[in-house]
């Protein structure tokens, strides 16, 4: 996940973006993402939209694109500076959106939207770290060293169960010859008797 939006939320009533810090019996204290960083409390009435949770329309009506997806799109074109501000012109920030979502649902997602998007982003990409997604290759690495212990693991388990097996025979044995020692004594006794 490239910025890590879990503690990050937008509240209705208060501009900008903001920090959960801890929750309280009234609400929560949050933390302003701008450069003072100044604390406050937001009160159970305001709507908290935390942005892990927020999601841009696509023309497939079932589908949405997380907006730390959307984020990530962002960085890998245009980087954490973004040229464009809430501010730009209208048709400037439509072209922007259709970069970066080709297929957004135009219906659906408003100027207010983009707008919103674009300031988002600016405040995200100077207040938070961005941190590389894994490689590809990385993952496909850390599979195959675990699978080397699974294997070991699987290779020690089956050694037991075969090393066990050779006792089963024993008992097997073993209880097979009682049972024959048991069959000849009450023939010798019979011999005995005919005898």
């Amino acid at each position: 996940m490239p910025y890590d939006l879990k503690e990050i939320a937008a509240i209705s009533g208060m501009p900008g973006l903001f920090r959960l810090v801890k929750p309280t019996r009234a609400g929560v204290i949050v933390e302003s993402l701008d450069a003072r960083g100044t604390r406050s409390v937001a009160s159970a009435r305001n709507k908290v939209s935390l942005l892990q949770e927020i999601s841009i329309y696509t023309q497939d009506y079932d589908q949405t694109v997380p907006l730390t997806e959307v984020f990530d799109r962002i960085h890998q074109k245009h980087g954490a500076s973004l040229a464009l501000t809430h501010k730009s012109d209208d048709r400037d920030l439509t072209a922007f959106m259709g970069e970066i979502i080709p297929d957004y649902d135009r219906d659906r997602v408003y100027m207010s939207d983009i707008k919103k998007l674009v300031q988002w982003y600016h405040v995200v990409s100077g207040s938070l770290e961005y941190q590389a997604p894994a490689t590809e290759e990385a993952e496909a690495e850390a599979p195959a060293t675990d699978a080397k212990p699974a294997k070991k693991a699987a290779d020690t388990v089956a050694d037991e169960a075969t090393e066990e097996k050779p006792k089963a025979k024993k008992k097997t044995t073993s209880a097979s010859s009682e049972e024959e020692t048991a069959t000849e004594k009450p023939a010798k006794k019979a011999a005995k008797k005919k005898e």
